[in-house]
């Protein structure tokens, strides 16, 4: 294949994103369409067949043993048990911190190639269903293993536009959370509180069977989809004041979302089409990514057997984590420390000195430009036509242009990820940062109940427990406790004492 020309590839990208965002501005951008986005090349062909045999000799006792290697090119991890020194010594184990190279699954929903920046859903181009699709479609295409007919759509859109109703216990629940409660949290709240509405789908209280019912999990899935922007709109709005608006059944899934937040109860507004358009392919950026942490998370729960809503208010929990669903906010904050073109030298030295951190940069799984930062750094520029340019892009960008021109950075594969410039598109749509990780979780639902509904069907589902390796005390007896002696680290920390503590205190001797 013939070297391509960046810049015709960069015009090419935006006038795909243009073309599906209707009437954006596009003056002075060639429509040169590009159509051999970084995920839709064939440069990369698919895995061969791996299997065969591997040979270990343990040099510690010279006995060589067999293992067989399958098709995709993994050894059982249980295989290794019976390499082993001796009565004593239980047999290998693999010591796998935050498991770099450990698959507990396997999956047909998502394939990554980090190396060459490849993201494809179900094997479709994550560019190619970021220019056509809309994010329903997407979430039945991951859910189910293939895009739907006309009529599917119809009846897919119909189902979970009528479980987007959120019962009423819920919505007090949300109402009588603190006035400034993080959004993340009441998400976490909701969606846990929802096992308890939903008794019917609870496995604990209806049989370990009941999951095996094609109708029972479906209309779950379609519950939590429609319900998910209907509570992440209630959080937002306590966090503004205001009360829950309910949603409206003649718009669309982002659409629907954005009326929830900005319609004040009038049932005749309308958001703005190209600005749900441009939420639209967001959450489609962000609705799957493998085994990330909190889809692991999601799996894991779900390995026990609990109930679906339980399951994801731990993906959500996971989620929350700062070095997971609240990345973008770092990236705003990294942005505005920076504060102008001009600092971003001195911000650059700070970081190869290790005295400032980067973020929105390097990803655990891409060595490669992040496929979705190419979109969203594109849909940026269309947002921006819509409702105003941040001034902070004019340093993202020249940071990025900074960076790639810098050995430290392409030497060591760091290029701008999915958190990079999505911050930036949320703070200009006019959501405070602190509802960033909301905006993720509401798309992230597709692809964690996709994962829960496989694992459903594998018939290598088994209840997770990882191994440990023990590293304490090897055998201690009771000690009376006159008999010990206080461990300086061991000590309780400085637990302060509230002020209303100390006046019940002042009084006690009284």
């Amino acid at each position: 294949m013939g070297s391509v020309d960046p810049s015709m590839v960069v015009r090419g990208r935006l006038a795909v994103l243009s073309a599906h965002l209707a009437g954006a501005d596009t003056a002075g951008f060639s429509p040169i369409l590009d159509t051999s986005c970084v995920s839709a090349q064939e440069i990369v062909p698919p895995p061969r067949n791996l299997k065969g045999t591997l040979t270990i000799v343990d040099e510690r006792t010279g006995k060589k043993y067999q293992v067989q290697v399958s098709e995709e090119g993994t050894v059982k991890a249980s295989d290794l048990k019976k390499i082993t020194t001796g009565k004593y010594d239980k047999g290998l184990k693999l010591y796998d911190p935050g498991y770099l190279n450990t698959a507990p699954v396997r999956s047909s929903i998502c394939y990554i190639d980090g190396d060459e920046g490849i993201l494809r859903y179900r094997g479709y181009p994550i560019e190619e269903l970021a220019e056509s699709s809309t994010f329903l479609e997407v979430a039945y295409l991951l859910m189910y293993g293939n895009l739907p007919s006309q009529s599917q759509l119809a009846e897919w859109e119909f189902a979970v536009s009528q479980h987007s109703a959120v019962p009423q216990g819920i919505l007090d629940i949300i109402q009588a959370m603190p006035h400034d409660a993080h959004p993340m949290g009441v998400l976490v709240s909701a969606m846990s509180a929802l096992s308890i509405f939903h008794p019917d789908a609870n496995p604990a209280l209806r049989g370990q069977d009941l999951y095996h019912s094609k109708q029972v999990r479906d209309k779950q899935i379609a519950r939590i989809l429609g319900k998910a922007p209907t509570i992440a709109a209630a959080a937002y709005l306590r966090l503004a004041g205001r009360p829950p608006v309910l949603p409206s059944s003649n718009l669309s899934y982002s659409e629907n979302f954005l009326y929830m937040l900005d319609s004040l109860g009038n049932r005749s507004y309308k958001p703005n089409p190209r600005l749900a358009r441009a939420l639209d392919v967001l959450f489609i950026l962000h609705a799957e990514h493998e085994m990330n942490c909190s889809t692991a998370a999601a799996r894991h729960l779900a390995s026990s057997g609990v109930d679906v809503y339980t399951a994801l208010a731990g993906a959500v929990g996971a989620l929350y984590g700062p070095l997971h669903g609240g990345a973008n906010e770092a990236v705003l904050k990294m942005l505005n420390e920076i504060g102008t073109i001009e600092n971003i030298p001195e911000f650059i030295e700070g970081v190869k000195n290790r005295k400032r951190k980067m973020s929105g940069f390097g990803h655990r799984v891409y060595k490669n430009y992040d496929p979705r930062a190419k979109v969203i750094r594109l849909l940026a520029e269309a947002v921006f036509s819509i409702v105003g340019r941040d001034p902070l892009i004019e340093v993202a960008v020249a940071l990025e242009k900074a960076a790639l021109s810098d050995e430290y950075f392409v030497k060591r594969k760091l290029y701008p990820n999915v958190d990079f410039y999505s911050g930036l598109i949320y703070r200009a749509m006019g959501f405070p940062t602190e509802f960033f990780p909301v905006l993720f979780a509401i798309p992230r639902m597709a692809g964690w109940l996709s994962h829960w509904r496989e694992s459903l069907d594998d018939p290598d589902t088994k209840i997770m427990r990882p191994q440990q390796v023990y590293t304490g005390e090897w055998l201690r007896h009771y000690m009376p406790i006159k008999e010990r002696l206080a461990a300086e680290a061991d000590k309780l920390g400085q637990v302060c004492v509230s002020n209303a503590s100390r006046r019940r205190l002042a009084g006690s001797g009284v």
